[in-house]
């Protein structure tokens, strides 16, 4: 980018047409080898009738609708999915409240008790159960996507370990009745939707995020040997 040409710009225009001619006429040609070998095998095996369809589905829909579309169609889906799950949890744990105070209406004492010790065992469940299983998960998890941005890689902060302790337990901190917002770490679950969707979508169509996936892997890797 920064160097001398070392050739004049049409010498460099014709080189590049020409090679991009090759280009396409090579692809045509492993195109039209590609439907043979489909109508060969389709010969062979009739039930492989299904699968050739299949296919020309998935070629189909990712050539108009694009691969990144379908990602960013799935993770919106799957947040409203998680975010619906965990308001109805957090209403009906806030409910369960409300009616074990109801319900001791006949003794004052054992309601103040039921009143204060339910929300304190939500929050003990709530910090106990994310430090054992992923203390990763602790906090609202935006100085760490933050972190992760500026390109340094942090260990397991991006699993589904981490998915799993964090909405467990930013459920059971919310159906306490703590004065908290969820949009905060929001931003952290849907960073681990997105990774783990991810991986879901390099295994189902590969392309760029084939590419992700093994380069995550590698400096995982990488990680744990320098460790």
């Amino acid at each position: 980018m920064y160097g001398r040409y070392t050739q004049e710009l049409g010498v460099y225009a014709k080189e590049e047409a020409a090679r991009l001619r090759d280009g396409g006429g090579l692809r045509r040609n492993a195109s039209v080898r590609g439907r043979t070998a489909d109508v060969l095998e389709y010969q062979k095996d009739p039930c492989a009738k299904c699968q050739l369809c299949a296919s020309r589905c998935q070629k189909f829909l990712i050539l108009r609708v694009g691969e990144d579309w379908i990602f960013l169609i799935l993770l919106g889906l799957l947040m409203a999915l998680v975010s619906w799950v965990m308001d109805y949890a957090i209403a009906f744990c806030q409910e369960a409240q409300k009616w074990m105070y109801a319900g001791l209406d006949s003794n004052l004492l054992l309601q103040y008790l039921a009143w204060v010790t339910y929300p304190v065992v939500l929050i003990t469940f709530s910090a106990g159960f994310t430090q054992i299983l992923a203390p990763q998960a602790v906090g609202s998890g935006i100085p760490e996507m933050k972190t992760i941005l500026r390109g340094v890689v942090l260990k397991e902060y991006l699993t589904f370990k981490t998915f799993v302790a964090k909405v467990i337990g930013l459920t059971c901190a919310l159906g306490s009745g703590m004065p908290l917002g969820k949009e905060g770490p929001f931003v952290h679950v849907a960073s681990l939707c997105a990774a783990l969707l991810s991986k879901f979508m390099a295994a189902l169509f590969g392309g760029i995020f084939m590419d992700t996936f093994c380069f995550c892997i590698r400096h995982e890797e990488e990680e744990l040997c320098s460790a």
